[in-house]
């Protein structure tokens, strides 16, 4: 079965939606119903065509991370790191021992080629938004195709 960027992205804001506590108005998450809606604009994404944001965490410009429909780009001190989410699977959710302490965390997944890539997760209710962003995103991918 093949879906669009569109479908992969409702399917991905739906799962975002069901497993987050109301309010949605976190520190550094968020997800986008519509690329319009990201106002990063000192971050360079370059995506390609109809290629679609789902969510992000945004700490500051080197310290980031956000799940697009076929990728996640973190950036981790001003080192960024882009990779293609098909194929991928889950590795790590975050560490939330003792988070009341920390205001993030990160979690990771291995990618095709076998290359493992972090990625930050707020803590606390803001949490499930990049953890289901990115559960949904692989179990979506490993189940279709994506066509352009």
């Amino acid at each position: 079965m093949t879906k669009t960027d569109k479908s992969i992205h409702n399917i991905c804001i739906a799962s975002i939606k069901r497993s987050t506590m109301k309010p949605y108005d976190f520190k550094w998450t968020n997800f986008y119903e519509s690329n319009s809606d990201f106002h990063y604009s000192g971050l360079q994404l370059d995506l390609v065509e109809n290629e679609l944001i789902i969510c992000s965490t945004i700490i500051d410009k080197d310290n980031f991370s956000i799940l697009t429909t076929r990728r996640l780009f973190t950036s981790l001190d001003g080192q960024i790191n882009i990779e293609n989410i098909q194929g991928a699977s889950d590795k790590l959710y975050g560490d939330f021992k003792g988070y009341q302490d920390k205001d993030f965390t990160f979690g990771q997944i291995q990618v095709q080629n076998g290359n493992e890539i972090k990625y930050f997760i707020e803590t606390g209710k803001a949490s499930m938004i990049m953890i289901y962003g990115v559960r949904t995103l692989i179990r979506t991918t490993q189940m279709t195709k994506l066509t352009a």
